[in-house]
């Protein structure tokens, strides 16, 4: 089954109704963006969260902080993961107390080749649990994430058939199951692709999710496990 982790949240509403819709993940912004929220909010959001009976796990989106800073939100939070989404390199991560997503952005002179030594270094590390390793798009004005921007996604099916990855960048309902057709991901991640105006519509997160599993059906829920 396709793991979907629905990233940018900033309320508690919509994060109750991607939990109920079948996320597997929820992702908060604790770095600078548009979509960020303070600790005390994500704290409510996590507590908010873990009453479910099933719950997602819940993700803290963090930049280039320092270690330090990474594991005392991430423990006052109570948060499940946390994505590292700047340029922190492998080593810093033997410094992370949380299980990691570590985001790897695509630039368009990025080779095949260039990606699956990346990840190879990280699965070297023997951290307590092997990362997450998230594909996203690269953007020149630097910006980190939700930039809507797709990446090549025939680099992201070369790397999927080599290990376990999620994709983001420039996903929404209408290209979703493209993706999961062409490239057999582990996991999909989408922010702006379920916004209107900027804002999290509630339908659009449900019919993502939905739509995410109606393919994972007729493809008889055949990606990597993890």
């Amino acid at each position: 089954m396709t793991r979907v982790k629905i990233c940018g949240l900033m309320e508690v509403e919509h994060a109750l109704a991607a939990a109920e819709a079948g996320a597997d993940y929820i992702g908060t912004i604790l770095a600078p963006s548009k979509r960020r929220i303070s600790p005390e909010k994500a704290s409510q959001i996590v507590d908010a969260v873990r009453k479910l009976k099933k719950r997602p796990k819940v993700v803290g989106v963090f930049v280039n902080s320092s270690a330090e800073e990474v594991n005392r939100i991430a423990e006052e939070c109570k948060l499940d993961l946390v994505q590292l989404s700047g340029d922190e390199f492998w080593d810093y991560c033997r410094n992370i107390a949380k299980p990691i997503i570590k985001v790897i952005h695509v630039r368009g002179d990025k080779t095949i080749g260039e990606v699956m030594l990346e990840i190879e270094k990280g699965y070297r590390l023997s951290l307590k649990q092997d990362p997450i390793v998230m594909l996203d798009s690269h953007d020149a004005s630097g910006r980190y994430g939700g930039t809507g921007r797709k990446f090549d996604w025939q680099l992201a099916k070369e790397v999927s058939a080599r290990f376990p990855i999620m994709v983001a960048g420039g996903l929404d309902i209408t290209n979703v199951g493209q993706l999961l057709r062409q490239v057999h991901p582990w996991g999909v991640d989408v922010s702006s692709g379920v916004e209107t105006n900027g804002v999290k519509s509630i339908e659009k997160i449900k019919d993502f999710i939905k739509t995410v599993r109606s393919i994972d059906g007729q493809e008889g829920g055949g990606y990597a496990a993890r």
